[in-house]
């Protein structure tokens, strides 16, 4: 029985079981997406830690480049169904044998991916900043010209 069902995801369609996006159009093809765009696939799972488990097992592919090998196309890039499907599929069986030494490095990306997002929300904050610090300092040079 297989742990997780790979299908091309369709526009409108919801899902019950604990479940995830691959993009697969583009440069950035195998990046794990927790919500759907028109490019994409999605991986059901039965349960919520094979969710996880997948879902970062595929951020570790496509930041690795391993996915890159199977893009095809020249103007698009593109990552067959059956390409992504084969390469997580190898990659999950083979983390199996290897159980808590993969829990660990998925730990760690968790935790880097987190202090990244925090890290990315903290120089957006500091985006809207600056912007308001220069638009306040235009406006008082404004009103003392006038």
């Amino acid at each position: 029985m297989s742990t997780f069902e790979l299908k091309t995801h369709k526009p409108g369609r919801t899902y019950s079981n604990p479940h995830f996006f691959i993009l697969n159009k583009g440069l950035n093809s195998g990046k794990p997406l927790t919500d759907p765009c028109a490019n994409c696939f999605v991986v059901t799972t039965f349960t919520e830690e094979t969710k996880n488990t997948l879902f970062h097992l595929s951020m570790m592919l496509q930041i690795g480049g391993f996915y890159a090998y199977y893009l095809k196309g020249s103007v698009i890039p593109f990552i067959s169904i059956d390409d992504c499907r084969n390469v997580l599929k190898k990659t999950f069986n083979s983390t199996k044998k290897n159980n808590n030494q993969m829990k660990k490095h998925i730990k760690a990306v968790e935790v880097i991916s987190k202090k990244e997002k925090e890290l990315q929300n903290f120089i957006n904050k500091m985006a809207v900043l600056k912007v308001a610090y220069i638009r306040n300092s235009f406006k008082i040079m404004q009103n003392k010209e006038v």
